[in-house]
């Protein structure tokens, strides 16, 4: 596992040694990834605020300098299940200085059952963000759920994915990987 990392991580970076990477990162999407939405130029991302359990408030603005994908889910929502495990595993194995995955918990979800959620699926790394009342999820364009959006270190939109996805994939490492190469 470690040397396909290397490998995924080498590839990477030389793919971010080009101008324009970010762009590039449409032909690293396979399987589940062909479903990611690149766009040609990043997005502004609104500067609502989104709380963690203990009621701190945080803004995407927080990560600045990171590349973040950041992902909306809910705790009734079964494909947001299923996916959970992979964004946590894409976390622990590349998430740090340069990168890191950013659950928000969307609408109505109480603490004790993303608790039992994140129990009964594995989850160990992934942080717990909360978005209650929806104001973040409505400014982001969130329809339903899953959805996943990848920041660049500047804190834009420059990819989007409607559904789960196997972000723990070579495809998705790649992607992230790609991202992080390029220093801005």
């Amino acid at each position: 596992m470690r040397h396909l990392l290397a490998v995924v991580l080498y590839t990477a970076l030389g793919l971010g040694a080009n101008a324009g990477a970010a762009a590039d990162i449409a032909g690293l999407r396979d399987g589940s990834m062909l479903k990611l939405a690149v766009h040609e130029t990043p997005l502004e991302v609104p500067a609502t605020s989104f709380t963690d359990a203990e009621g701190r408030a945080y803004g995407f603005a927080d990560w600045k300098g990171k590349v973040v994908l950041v992902n909306f889910w809910a705790t009734w929502c079964a494909p947001c299940r299923k996916e959970l495990p992979a964004l946590d595993a894409l976390n622990r194995d590349l998430g740090g200085e340069d990168f890191e995955v950013v659950t928000i918990a969307t609408g109505r979800n109480p603490q004790p059952a993303i608790t039992r959620l994140f129990e009964e699926v594995g989850v160990k790394t992934l942080p717990v963000y909360l978005d209650p009342k929806l104001q973040l999820s409505r400014e982001m364009g969130v329809l339903g759920l899953p959805v996943s959006i990848l920041l660049n270190r500047e804190g834009q939109e420059v990819a989007r994915m409607s559904g789960d996805a196997e972000w723990d994939s070579e495809s998705a490492r790649a992607i992230v990987a790609a991202l992080v190469a390029e220093k801005g």
